[in-house]
């Protein structure tokens, strides 16, 4: 019996991560790409100073994310709900889509649910068989970013207290 390639996961992740196994390799893409198509654009905040956007080398196109830790008075930084802003090119579909798959399964989940995603989550996809490991690469490194900059507004905001 394997283990569940969803375990860890927020619940939205997971789900996107069981369309994407239960999809043939030709719907996978084209799932990934209607993930890219569905990626919402950077909220003035962002799209006005992009100084603000984290770039992620990684990524074979130029790809820019932003992360929010809510500061909701009374609530444990653990459960503190998370936004992701994300900015990639349309001319990068594949780039816009792990984006996109981000966006929709973690965006506005609790800061403990990210935190507990585990770093090897973008390869339960079943994308690194339509998709090379290389560009696999990039969406790992989103995931990373995103943890850390979690991580580090967490452990600010606890100093700071």
């Amino acid at each position: 019996m394997s283990a569940d390639p969803t375990a860890g996961m927020p619940p939205a992740l997971a789900e996107i991560a069981t369309d994407f196994r239960e999809a043939s390799a030709k719907d996978r893409v084209q799932l990934l790409l209607e993930f890219g198509e569905d990626l919402p654009d950077l909220p003035p905040r962002y799209a006005d100073a992009p100084e603000k956007l984290e770039q992620v080398h990684e990524c074979q196109s130029p790809l820019f994310l932003a992360v929010e830790v809510g500061a909701q008075p009374g609530v444990r930084s653990d459960d503190q709900r998370v936004g992701l802003f994300f900015s990639a090119p349309r001319e990068a579909p594949t780039t816009r889509g792990f984006a996109g798959i981000l966006h929709a399964g973690l965006d506005g989940a609790s800061a403990a649910e990210i935190l507990a995603t585990p770093e090897h989550a973008p390869m339960n996809f079943a994308l690194a068989e339509v998709i090379s490991p290389l560009r696999m690469r990039g969406m790992v490194a989103m995931l990373s970013r995103i943890k850390r900059q979690v991580r580090l507004q967490i452990a600010a905001r606890d100093d700071g207290a």
